[in-house]
């Protein structure tokens, strides 16, 4: 094994070795769970294509999914998860990669499906490919055509041109498949529990035999320079406030000089003490936040500035703006201590990101790939590491000082006076949708089938799975401290980290309903300083630690969570306490915080995703419930909030008596207990009540709401009614009941949609719910055109659904939801949910084994019972936010009653 350093005192073992037809093969092996990860990273993406012919890497990327010469239709998904596993792939401009997770016994099925993909999908390339189409103009699009020369790789998107795609003819799909899907031009990554000598046997026989492609050369840099500034602008039509992006073209990625670049990114932007920050948001208040970062490919790199600002605002003082933050960060520079403080983070984000068997693939197969070696995962954070202030300042000075760069400005329709000086309109030509069921790439139908590849030995007969693995619980912990507050805490010592999180119950279900989104800005506030630490100097300790420390608010409670390594544990937890028990109430960063809820409120009103979410709850609940209203509250509750109401909210309902600690982590018990013993003198308790709400009556028949988006090239589909607790005994027998409905890839609606439709890119129905009652719901986001075929869709399935399922179904769900639960204990984020759900629904430690039991007797009779008593088709909400133009005149005729038209309020 070739042993690799990476980090201080850390080390990734892993072995290498290469077919004879060139397939790079890494194995890595990591036995802390019986599960294994399968991933192949193809040195091809849009960077491959030509002009005319863009697009074929995202559309191999979903037929790549769909079947191949010896796996039949949809097979990639069923089996896969039948086995306990999980799947999924993406494109980018430089890389496509399929993955798998799986319990241990079935790696050589996995095996089996990738060599199937890879050496036999030709036969199946007969047919139009599955492309969903975008609607909104992206930004990215302008700022490419800009940037780059037509003909560079980077000139158009991943998902190419419509157009491209509609004139592709099926032997140029093909062509492209037979230029660049050989194993030559491909890295396997196998990591997990497995035997390596039985591994290697079966890379042999699976990937062996497939024949190399023809002689291919690495994409050569290809990096840009400007003569001059360009400047452009677009009207978007469903944009609600003003963005300004400023690009400068730079390096690829791995050179010297991007890890510097990288860096100035975070030195000029991030935080309250960086210049773009101070100036923009601070001091001329010209939008709630900034970003400024390097974008390092293949072949070339950007520097990008990008501000989305407030309503109304100016991209032209915008632009002012952006240059005197340069000019200040030229005269005010920066300290050794902010770039230890950036090196810090990306020591603790580097142990993050391979906490995981599969994130741990995704790294060993990039670095194969792009920088010719495994083993640069050491090189790759030794170079970050090293960068000196002044390799920051010679970066600054080659790169963006009175350098040339791009423009952009984009801008609500209508509001052109907002552009920023100088900009040419760009023009955009936006994707025309034809009649419901038509697609790209329509000259491939009816194409003849090529000939069926040869094999030494039967590929159709899928390997026997091993026995399944044993899946030990982890081993939790308790202890309850004087004031009452509980911790309960796992031991996972495989990496220097620690995570933990406090957990205050109540949270949005303690907000005035007439002043709601209090509980929403108690956990932004909160993170704006201490009683003695300001805003910068709060924020400073917490990144010289390394350590990465949040809140939030959900439904039912406030969390603060922290993450960092083993060794800055106490410094940590001393910051933590500090925030939980000493806030600073910080009037300047309230107002700020305010003005910037109320413009991501804004900006929810024209997001149509935010729009069916919102309505959808209103019509669930009712205005008299919590839940009615999103956590963030209105427009109006927001400003109504004063620094009083906070502190209020603070004495009355913050108290150890409804809190507990979950932590996961290299820790001991002991070390754990001893960690959080300040709080038990330092936070009294106090009593705290927490409110209880009347369930909403059922509606009295199904109706049809409808939110109209002017122009929207999609739809929002929500179905569905009020549904059970979480704390209620058949929530988790509706959980298994609902998986062959929506619950999984291969789930009734997303097959329907999806894979044989072609409507959208994914369909889905659950359950969902806490200590109050949570929802039934189906949702899907489709094709502006295929939406009353999509309603009609749901309406038909669901109440199908309640007549009965196939014996074949009901073990495919046993298997998948019974076997994954071999992959469900590895990561720390992972463990720290199994013991959330423990701490807040009072779950025995053991629980996972009671729900393995019930999903295991699950039998047809109760499956059917199940669907018939939780989900009515007779009471359901129907909403759909789309075109109305277009889309609300045909859904009167789904027998549904004339639509109910709503505003965006749900008013």
């Amino acid at each position: 094994l070739v042993g690799c350093q990476a980090g201080p005192d850390f080390e990734i073992d892993y072995e290498m070795y290469q077919l004879d037809n060139g397939l790079s093969v890494v194995l890595h092996e990591d036995r802390s769970d019986p599960i294994a990860a399968v991933a192949v990273l193809y040195h091809v993406g849009s960077n491959r294509e030509e002009v005319g012919r863009t697009g074929f890497a995202h559309l191999f990327e979903h037929m790549m999914f769909q079947s191949s010469q010896h796996v039949g239709e949809d097979q990639f998904f069923q089996k896969i998860q039948d086995a306990g596993g999980t799947l999924n792939g993406g494109t980018s401009s430089d890389q496509t990669i399929y993955f798998e997770v799986v319990p241990k016994n079935a790696l050589e099925m996995a095996l089996w499906l990738e060599a199937d993909r890879l050496g036999y999908l030709l036969p199946t390339v007969t047919q139009q490919a599955f492309v969903n189409q975008q609607a909104v103009v992206q930004t990215s699009y302008v700022i490419d055509k800009l940037l780059f020369p037509e003909d560079h790789p980077y000139n158009w998107q991943v998902i190419g041109s419509f157009e491209d795609l509609a004139n592709a003819t099926v032997e140029d799909v093909r062509n492209f498949f037979r230029t660049w899907y050989g194993p030559n031009n491909a890295t396997l990554v196998i990591a997990g529990d497995f035997d390596v000598a039985e591994a290697k046997a079966w890379v042999e026989k699976y990937f062996g035999e497939i024949p190399a492609a023809g002689a291919m050369s690495e994409p050569e840099p290809r990096t840009v320079t400007l003569t001059e500034t360009k400047r452009a602008f677009h009207e978007d039509n469903f944009a609600r406030s003003p963005e300004l992006n400023m690009v400068f073209p730079t390096v690829q990625q791995f050179e010297a000089d991007a890890y510097a670049l990288s860096m100035l990114g975070e030195l000029f932007s991030d935080g309250k003490r960086a210049p773009l920050y101070q100036v923009i948001v601070e001091e001329e208040k010209l939008a709630p936040s900034v970003s400024a970062f390097q974008r390092s490919r293949e072949m070339a790199g950007s520097f990008r500035v990008r501000i989305r600002a407030f309503p109304g605002k100016s991209l032209s003082d915008v632009e002012t703006a952006i240059g005197q933050a340069f000019q200040r960060f030229e005269e005010e520079r920066f300290t050794e201590d902010d770039l230890d403080r950036i090196k810090a983070q990306i020591e603790t984000g580097f142990y993050n990101a391979i906490s995981s068997i599969l994130g741990k693939s995704f790294q060993l197969a990039r670095y194969n790939e792009f920088a010719r070696s495994p083993g640069f995962i050491e090189e790759d954070i030794r170079r970050s590491l090293a960068v000196t202030s002044g390799d920051v300042w010679r970066v600054y000075e080659q790169y963006i000082k009175n350098k040339p760069f791009v423009l952009t400005s984009f801008v609500p329709k209508g509001q052109t006076n907002l552009v920023a000086s100088g900009g040419e309109r760009f023009p955009v030509q936006e994707e025309v949708i034809t009649a419901a069921g038509a697609g790209v790439g329509a000259t491939m139908v009816g194409a003849e089938r090529v000939a069926d590849l040869p094999s030494s030995f039967d590929r159709t007969v899928e390997p026997p799975k091993g026995p399944s693995p044993t899946v030990t619980l982890p081993e939790v912990w308790t202890h309850t401290y004087a004031n009452g507050l509980k911790i309960y805490g796992i031991e996972h010592h495989e990496l220097p980290l620690v995570n933990y999180s406090l957990t205050i119950r109540g949270g949005h279900q303690l907000d005035d309903l007439n002043k709601v989104g209090v509980a929403n800005l108690m956990t932004d506030i909160m993170m704006e300083g201490t009683a003695t630490k300001t805003p910068i100097e709060l924020e400073e300790a917490i990144d010289g630690l390394g350590a990465n420390i949040s809140m939030f608010t959900t439904n039912e409670s406030i969390v603060i969570r922290a993450n960092g390594l083993k060794s800055k544990a106490s410094a940590i937890t001393a910051l933590f306490q500090e925030i939980l028990l000493e806030p600073r109430w910080d009037e300047t960063e309230f107002a700020r915080i305010k003005d910037e809820t109320v413009e991501t409120i804004n900006r929810r009103k024209v997001n149509p995703g935010a729009v069916a979410s919102m309505v959808y709850n209103r019509l669930v609940y009712g205005d008299g419930h919590p839940l009615a209203h999103p956590t963030i509250g209105s427009a109006s509750s927001v400003q109504a909030v004063s620094i009083d109401d906070l502190k209020a909210f603070y004495d009355a309902n913050y108290s150890p008596s409804v809190s507990y600690i979950t932590i996961a982590g290299d820790i001991t018990e002991a070390e754990a207990i001893a960690l959080f013993r300040p709080l038990e003198e330092s936070w009294p308790a106090r009593d705290v009540t927490l409110p209880e709400y009347a369930a909403p009556a059922p509606q009295p028949r199904s109706m049809l709401y409808f939110v109209d988006i002017p122009g929207a090239k999609q739809s929002q589909i929500y179905v569905g009614h009020l549904g059970l607790a979480r704390t209620h005994d058949d929530y988790n027998a509706t959980t298994v009941m609902n998986h062959r409905l929506g619950g999984s890839f291969n789930s009734v609606l997303n097959l329907i949609l999806r894979e044989e439709k072609g409507y959208t890119y994914g369909a889905r129905s659950g359950f969902g719910g806490g200590h109050m009652p949570g929802t039934f719901t189906a949702s899907s986001s489709v094709r502006s055109n295929a939406t009353y075929e999509s309603v009609e869709i749901f309406r038909d399935k669901i109440a199908k659904y309640r007549q009965g399922i196939s014996e074949d179904d009901l073990t495919f769900t046993k298997n998948a939801l019974v076997q994954s639960n071999a992959r469900r204990f590895e990561t720390l984020p992972a463990l720290l949910g199994m013991l959330n759900e423990i701490a807040m629904y009072g779950r025995p430690f053991d629980y996972v084994r009671e729900q393995e039991a019930e999903t295991r007797e699950m039998t047809l009779e109760r499956h059917k019972a199940l669907a018939q008593r939780y989900i009515d088709p007779d009471r359901m909400i129907y909403l759909v936010v789309g075109d109305a133009a277009t889309q609300l005149r045909p859904l009167a005729r789904l027998g549904l009653g004339s639509p109910v038209v709503l505003d965006v309020e749900g008013m």
